[in-house]
């Protein structure tokens, strides 16, 4: 069984918006705001399959969209 990869968009402490790949502790990219940090995030999440956890301010999960292979 394969561990399931997920990435975040999430508050970044010095302002703006991160993507992270989950369990790494460096932000992929910063943006400044949110909607910019989900459009990249979401194209990350399509090319490699994995999901994507999208987060409000205040670190709270507001959304999770899968990017996952379909099992046949």
């Amino acid at each position: 069984m394969s561990k399931v990869v997920i990435h975040h968009v999430t508050p970044n402490i010095n302002g703006g918006w991160s993507v992270r790949k989950g369990g790494s502790a460096k932000a992929t990219r910063v943006f400044k705001n949110r909607d910019e940090a989900v459009e990249f995030a979401k194209k990350i999440a399509r090319n490699s399959k994995t999901g994507l956890f999208i987060h409000k301010k205040d670190g709270k999960i507001t959304k999770y969209r899968s990017f996952e292979k379909k099992s046949a």
